[in-house]
């Protein structure tokens, strides 16, 4: 699977619309097939960085970044940002979550 995750630096005057901003696209991206999972999160340091972890099928990751929600998220969406956000991206085996072996609760 390909997981990935984004640190999005939003502007000040955008951090707190930004989620209502990303629905559509969250959206869309959470129904497509190669989707596993998508999620965002705000920054416990930082009211204006959003955290996208997202996964996807082997299959699944070309068909998303050419997907019409992505070519319109990646057109909109500098506007909101306070510079270039950062990425991880890496193909990794497994196919979703698994449990933490270092923290079992019963």
């Amino acid at each position: 699977m390909y997981f990935i995750v984004v640190k999005f630096p939003v502007k000040p005057e955008f951090a707190d619309s930004w989620m209502d901003r990303v629905t559509p696209f969250t959206e869309a991206t959470r129904s497509e097939p190669g989707n596993i999972f998508f999620e965002w999160s705000r920054s416990v340091t930082d009211p204006h960085e959003y955290v996208l972890v997202e996964a996807f099928t082997d299959d699944g990751a070309g068909p998303h970044v050419n997907s019409d929600h992505f070519k319109t998220f990646i057109a909109e969406t500098p506007e909101a940002l306070a510079r270039t956000p950062k990425i991880v991206s890496r193909q990794v085996d497994g196919a979703g979550w698994d449990a933490m072996g270092e923290l079992q609760i019963d």
